[in-house]
């Protein structure tokens, strides 16, 4: 079997430095708020060349407590795209505010050339979402968002490492977002997230969001007791020290990883270039990290159904947009005929095999097996 995606061959190349990691953990007592968070803190900022850092429990979360950092909420607007994962929109929506969505380009992303056709005086906010491991054009979005007042919070959850004009994700707007689930380009094993920038007021502010709202507070008799008090309403969303330990393990392999995932992209773009299938493009201000390899053919089913025959398994992201979704639709109006893109492109895309371990002599078979089919 050919999976779209495998994480075991890569525990088994870590397996002994993880569970010295967490062994080293459950040894010093420290679970929560530990050196290993406060590490992994600074040492993942840094790559994403930020000054500040920090740890929560998923992408969903980091994204909310942004927006109520910057006190985006009811009765506020943000823009951002339909074709991404349901978290994206459910963060915003979870913020007490509501979304407008703009139509995609040709590499997938949000299409700058229509983002000021919804703005108005309610817009607080853009989200882009460096979807697959590609970058949006932030030049762009960041002079809409400079002439208009607004808020950029970057949707990194899929671009660990990734770059734009050598720009790390994250580290161009006023908060980046990432996520660390388990299929991700850098993923824990289990859930986390995690939050860049490089204001230290909104730092400050977050930090204080994730964890209740709180700061220490000192009792009348002038002494510190360790206790927290409640100086605004927060969240509770941590990264805990276990798996702040497992990824510190896992960082110094990124740059790897990433290497050999733009390894694998360009063999399928060599081999695939001129057959019946369309092909990701790579915008040339940005360094692809390919999260996964989204490709396009009308004929999808029939492709992913010839491809399972031969045990290769496929994935689709994403097969319904989030704005016709039940939960989502009424923030369009019943004729859209603005996300014409987005709708056309769920109809055919699905994801190749695509993950630091996939050998070459699967990716051959992959290729060998599609031609017949295309």
């Amino acid at each position: 079997m050919i999976k779209v995606w495998d994480y075991l061959r890569e525990y088994e190349l870590l397996r002994d430095d993880i569970l010295n990691a967490v062994d080293d953990v459950f040894k010093n007592g420290t679970l929560i708020f530990g050196p290993k968070l406060d590490e992994f803190e600074t040492k993942f900022s840094s790559y994403h060349d930020s000054k500040y850092g920090i740890g929560v429990g998923n992408c969903t979360d980091a994204i909310t407590i942004a927006l109520k950092a910057l006190d985006i909420g009811p009765g506020d607007e943000v823009l951002t795209t339909s074709n991404t994962a349901v978290p994206t929109v459910t963060a915003i929506v979870n913020a007490g505010a509501s979304v407008k969505f703009v139509d995609i380009n040709k590499y997938s992303l949000i299409d700058v050339s229509k983002i000021e056709n919804f703005i108005n005086n309610k817009t607080k906010a853009i989200v882009p979402v460096h979807l697959y491991g590609q970058m949006c054009e932030m030049d762009a979005i960041m002079k809409i968002a400079q002439k208009n007042k607004l808020k950029i919070i970057e949707d990194c959850a899929q671009s660990h490492g990734a770059t734009y004009k050598n720009k790390k994700a994250g580290s161009i707007g006023d908060v980046g977002c990432f996520s660390f689930y388990p299929t991700k380009i850098f993923g824990a094993y289990g859930d986390g997230g995690f939050i860049t920038t490089n204001d230290e007021k909104l730092y400050d502010r977050m930090k204080r969001i994730r964890f209740l709202g709180m700061e220490k507070k000192k009792m009348s008799s002038g002494h510190w007791n360790g206790k927290y008090y409640a100086v605004e309403h927060g969240t509770n969303s941590r990264l805990d020290e276990v798996h702040a330990a497992i990824m510190l393990k896992k960082l110094p392999y990124l740059n790897e990883w990433i290497d050999r995932r733009r390894e694998i992209a360009n063999r399928y773009y060599r081999e695939l270039k001129d057959f019946n299938i369309e092909l990701p493009i790579e915008h040339p201000d940005n360094k692809h990290a390919y999260y996964i390899y989204v490709v396009s053919h009308p004929e999808r089913e029939r492709i992913m159904s010839g491809l399972l025959k031969k045990d290769i398994h496929l994935n689709i992201s994403y097969p319904w947009p989030i704005h016709i979704m039940d939960a989502y639709k009424h923030f369009v109006c019943s004729s859209c005929t603005c996300l014409k893109k987005t709708e056309e492109n769920s109809k055919k895309i699905f994801s190749l095999p695509m993950y630091p371990t996939l050998t070459d002599e699967e990716q051959g078979i992959v290729i060998k097996e599609l031609k017949q089919l295309i």
